[in-house]
């Protein structure tokens, strides 16, 4: 009995243990990964600051040299603008020749945003409608106002060159002059070249693959707008951040190689045009963090098979320490039966439990004090170790035998019809018999066994009610001879009742 309550105290020591274990493990490797990633987060969000940092200083330079390039502009459109109220048919123009005479890039944009006639030949047939959506918005509201209107930074279509462009329609609205200033010829331009830094920054370290700064068109900056045109999650991820300012992120691949695509919104605090909003487009790849995360797993396995094992040790250390003293708490030290202190908790959960007729068989072992008396105590307790042998023997699974003290014991079988209950006294009974006889200093004593037995909810459904009405039914066997069991009845009452008046 004591070592099927220390396996089972161990065993509920090792699932506490190795639950404890497990969860501060589990808390450990997250921890860890948790902050891997934070790590990683804060490195790219670094390269987010060097790109913005980069791009910033150069518009400041032009911000602050930017005023005198726009007036210069505005003077050489206000002179394309005389012009044309002197010779509107603009097909009659050198716009070559007017490039070299102003220094600047001429496109004339019609009535259906489509350049009709440019300095630069490759421009010449290029839609607005068609390829930028946005600023065909931007410049229908330009030729309403007929403002004079300067941008920042911002590409030309067929090249990808850094230019700044300047707008003002006719006063007929029939004509849009579109001025375009190349930024990368400047000196500006070569002490503040933002590329320079996204080189670098790409170049030192191999998680980034790419990195571009994305005009209100989806393209980037320095590259021609065919080659780097946007479409699908690239697409829809950068016209949620340009839309909405918020950070965005998606997983994909970069030429074959895994890779996340991370936008960026990038507002300018120098350039108040349709070029104020820009994306940054940083595509990097988490080799580093998943190699760590991996090298994590491992280590995290390891110690958690080396915790697990010194749990199961220290769990079987110290159930072997409290096993006995928590078992003799609540167990017969002789007979390794429940004891007193158990009865009353498994009779109060048995009948909490219990749907059905609950028995209660109150035992008492008959002319006991006499063994004790004439073969010594070592010979009493070798019969009470017999006895509870015998009672073992007649327990149902579910049942509980229970030992309340001297020669007492109780057998509480929960789900007994009285039938069940009664074939219990009798194989009890039986069974004493046999240790007895087989017992040389026993053979000749009167040993026998009496029992009384009540039946629950029919005789009562509280723990004091069972055991005295069981009690009265023990009584009633002794008084008819010993050896016998008994069932509680009203008859049994008054007859105990009657034996206990004073003659």
């Amino acid at each position: 009995m004591n070592s099927r309550f220390r396996m089972k105290l161990t065993i509920a020591m090792i699932i506490f243990a190795m639950a404890l274990s497990v969860a501060i493990a589990l808390m450990d490797h997250y921890r860890l990964k948790e902050q891997a990633r934070l790590g990683k987060a804060e490195q790219v969000r670094k390269s987010e600051q060097t790109v913005k940092y980069a791009l910033e200083s150069m518009e400041k330079a032009y911000y602050v040299l930017g005023e005198n390039i726009a007036a210069k502009m505005r003077d050489s459109t206000v002179y394309l603008l005389n012009k044309y109220e002197n010779a509107p048919t603009v097909s009659d123009w050198d716009l070559e020749a007017l490039k070299k005479e102003l220094s600047y890039d001429i496109h004339i944009i019609d009535e259906n945003d489509v350049i009709a006639y440019s300095s630069l030949r490759d421009e010449v047939g290029l839609d607005f409608k068609a390829c930028c959506g946005k600023l065909a918005a931007i410049l229908k509201e330009r030729r309403s106002t007929g403002e004079f209107y300067h941008d920042g930074i911002d590409i030309e279509q067929n090249t990808g060159i850094l230019k700044k462009y300047s707008y003002m329609a006719s006063p007929d609205k029939k004509v849009i002059f579109q001025l375009g200033y190349t930024l990368q010829d400047s000196m500006i331009y070569q002490h503040f070249n933002f590329f320079q830094a996204i080189d670098e920054l790409v170049a030192q370290d191999d998680s980034f693959y790419e990195i571009n700064v994305l005009n209100m068109g989806g393209h980037a900056l320095g590259e021609l707008a065919d080659a780097s045109k946007l479409s699908g999650p690239r697409r829809d991820a950068f016209e949620k951040t340009f839309t909405t300012g918020q950070t965005g992120e998606f997983r994909g691949d970069w030429y074959g190689l895994p890779a996340i695509y991370r936008y960026v919104n990038y507002d300018s605090k120098y350039d108040s045009g349709s070029t104020q909003t820009k994306v940054l487009e940083i595509i990097y790849n988490d080799k580093d963090l998943q190699a760590f995360l991996q090298e994590n797993r491992r280590t995290f396995i390891v110690q958690l098979i080396a915790v697990l094992f010194v749990t199961v040790v220290l769990a079987l250390i110290i159930s072997k320490w409290v096993a006995r003293p928590m078992h003799l708490a609540f167990h017969d030290s002789l007979t390794g039966l429940h004891n007193r202190a158990a009865f009353e908790e498994l009779l109060v959960s048995m009948l909490a439990d219990n749907r059905d007729t609950l028995a209660l068989l109150m035992i008492d072992l008959d002319n006991f004090k006499s063994v004790n008396d004439d073969h010594g105590h070592d010979t009493g307790d070798l019969l009470l170790k017999r006895v509870a042998h015998s009672i073992r023997s007649v327990l149902r699974k579910g049942d509980a035998a229970v030992r309340l003290g001297g020669d007492e014991f109780v057998i509480l079988m929960p789900s007994a019809s009285k039938e069940e209950a009664e074939h219990a006294a009798v194989q009890l009974i039986e069974a004493v018999r046999g240790p007895i006889k087989r017992h040389s200093q026993l053979e000749k004593a009167s040993i026998s066994v009496s029992i009384g037995i009540s039946l629950a909810p029919h005789d009562g459904i509280d723990v004091e009610t069972l055991c005295k009405r069981a009690d009265t039914a023990l009584y009633v066997s002794k008084e008819l001879g010993k050896n016998r069991y008994s069932f509680y009845s009203w008859q049994a009452a008054d007859r105990r009742q009657n034996a206990a008046r004073p003659l």
